[in-house]
């Protein structure tokens, strides 16, 4: 059966619990934290710097090379501005046996900026998005942002979604922002705790699919080089790819 390893990781700004900048331990957490072992999908938060022009933080060159992954924001057009890594702080990697046939970056309501990349792949003869963002702390504004986030689906070819990231959402059942009627559907998936690092209370950070039961083995990573790297813990999920009828797919 195909799988997707995915992880997803807020770092924020690569400041850590010491209240430091150092984006080496950002690195280091990746190279040797046993979750991010294997992976096929990873999505970075937080990992632009906060204000424009929204430069560059980390060394996305030595993170390809951690987990032999691809870059997905190769084109100045997925991508804030020529001194960033990502779209607002978003950064996604992704298998490279998986070929990309369309990505698009999405501008997001907000008091702050905000965004998301959508990024569609072949995988055989079936075809599956990935959909990762960094959401508003107010409800209001992240139940407008994934409206937009639904009403973009809509417009696109319908395959399976994976969306995670940093959504912000702390109710454990997902609230009106994740609710079918701002995103065209149901969303699901393990509501496991990732912060802060020090004792993390709250499910902010999430791995969803659209596809019942499809979200698997769901753990956070809980190392001392990535609880001092970040005030978010990593969270890392198995996705069971299916095609749109719901039968699984025999790689």
């Amino acid at each position: 059966m195909t799988d997707l390893n995915c992880a997803t990781w807020n770092i924020h700004r690569a400041v850590g619990a010491d209240g430091q900048r150092d984006a080496s331990r950002v690195m280091t957490a990746v190279e040797t934290a046993a979750g991010f072992g294997n992976l096929d999908v990873l999505a970075l938060q937080e990992a632009d710097t906060e204000c424009p022009p929204h430069a560059s933080i980390i060394d996305v060159a030595r993170i390809s090379h951690a987990t032999g992954l691809t870059y997905q924001h190769d084109h100045e057009t997925l991508r804030w501005g020529p001194q960033s890594d990502g779209f607002l702080g978003t950064i996604l990697w992704v298998h490279p046996r998986f070929v990309r046939s369309h990505a698009d970056v999405i501008d997001l309501p907000g008091h702050c900026h905000r965004g998301a990349i959508s990024t569609e792949f072949t995988n055989g003869d079936m075809p599956f998005r990935i959909m990762s963002g960094h959401f508003s702390l107010m409800q209001v504004l992240r139940a407008a942002q994934m409206r937009i986030l639904g009403q973009y689906l809509r417009r696109r070819p319908r395959m399976q979604t994976i969306l995670l990231g940093d959504l912000n959402e702390w109710r454990p059942w997902g609230g009106f922002a994740l609710s079918k009627q701002m995103l065209g559907g149901p969303f699901t998936g393990p509501a496991l705790c990732t912060f802060p690092t020090k004792r993390p209370v709250l499910p902010l950070d999430r791995i969803l699919c659209d596809q019942p039961g499809a979200v698997r083995d769901a753990q956070v990573i809980d190392t001392p080089a990535t609880n001092l790297a970040s005030d978010h813990r990593p969270l890392v999920a198995t996705v069971k790819l299916t095609n749109v009828s719901g039968r699984e797919t025999i790689s």
